[in-house]
């Protein structure tokens, strides 16, 4: 399909204003594809706050921790109280 068949069917007048608009919906395609999702696991440590995560890694999706009494894992919903927000003002 080209764009004046796409402009024709939208009723859009204007070539600049349908490319932008077809452009948005490719990145909006996009950024809702996942690709490349990986799982790992984690040993929980008491008195440990911080765990480091894969270098790789862009975005958690979920966290889980096993739950010993039925051996499942249970999802982590969201944080009990405010998350603690620090800046790193050292670049190195």
């Amino acid at each position: 399909m080209t764009v004046l068949e796409i402009m024709e069917r939208a009723g859009i007048k204007n070539e600049t204003l349908a490319i932008a608009y077809i452009k948005d919906a490719l990145h909006l395609i996009q950024s809702n594809v996942e690709e490349n999702v990986k799982s790992t696991k984690q040993n929980i440590v008491d008195g440990t706050l911080t765990y480091d995560l894969p270098a790789d890694a862009i975005k958690l999706k979920t966290v889980s921790v096993l739950d010993t009494t039925d051996n499942k894992y249970k999802r982590i919903r969201r944080l009990a109280h405010s998350s603690i927000v620090t800046e790193d003002t050292d670049p190195e």
